[in-house]
């Protein structure tokens, strides 16, 4: 009897299978020391079988990321559609941004700066996904300033900002006291200070 052809959703599934364990490994232990046999056994796949999705441990580390930020991207702009108050879509930004750090598996933000192994090609198209993601928390820095809430909306606070977030990483307990609703509060608050 032939051997079935392997049904184009579990394809799908084996290959986001091998993306998740691949984003937590490389957030993890790094891209460097994160072998492809560590990447097959945590998705629960033999030590060649990723290539079967992935030509090589660097296509692999490009789509983690490419993917990562597509989904955050779609995520933060179902969160702030039809919020027009920069505040409320500033809050709404950095819960889907954290949304994205803890809640989801690509983890993409942390991996930008593993983007250093990479192809010059590769590293543009990852900046420029980057830029797109960064677009909406600019364009809501400027609203802030414009309305008197923010005093200053040059791209180091941006910068600054997604620092502090993707930092929180290393301290926060999901077990904690500290839920992410709080942890988002808390952010908006040392940016904005307190609504009055």
């Amino acid at each position: 009897m032939p051997r079935k052809k392997s049904e184009p959703a579990a394809d799908a599934n084996r290959r986001a299978d091998v993306l998740r364990a691949a984003a937590r490994l490389f957030v993890e232990k790094g891209f460097e020391a994160t072998t492809t046999r560590d990447i097959a056994e945590a998705a629960g796949m033999r030590s060649g079988s990723p290539f079967y999705h992935f030509r090589s441990k660097l296509d692999l580390l490009q789509a983690v990321i490419q993917e990562g930020l597509a989904a955050s991207d779609v995520r933060q702009q179902a969160a702030i559609d039809g919020v027009t108050d920069p505040r409320e879509r500033m809050h709404r930004l950095i819960r889907t941004h954290l949304t994205s750090l803890f809640e989801h598996d690509a983890h993409a933000p942390l991996l930008i700066g593993e983007t250093r192994a990479l192809d010059a090609t590769a590293r543009r198209h990852i900046a420029d996904a980057f830029d797109r993601y960064q677009i909406p928390w600019q364009q809501t820095l400027n609203a802030l300033v414009a309305n008197g809430t923010l005093a200053n909306a040059a791209p180091p606070v941006r910068l600054w900002l997604f620092g502090m977030l993707n930092w929180s990483t290393h301290w926060y307990r999901a077990d904690g006291a500290l839920s992410l609703d709080a942890l988002a509060d808390s952010a908006l608050a040392m940016l904005l200070g307190k609504q009055a």
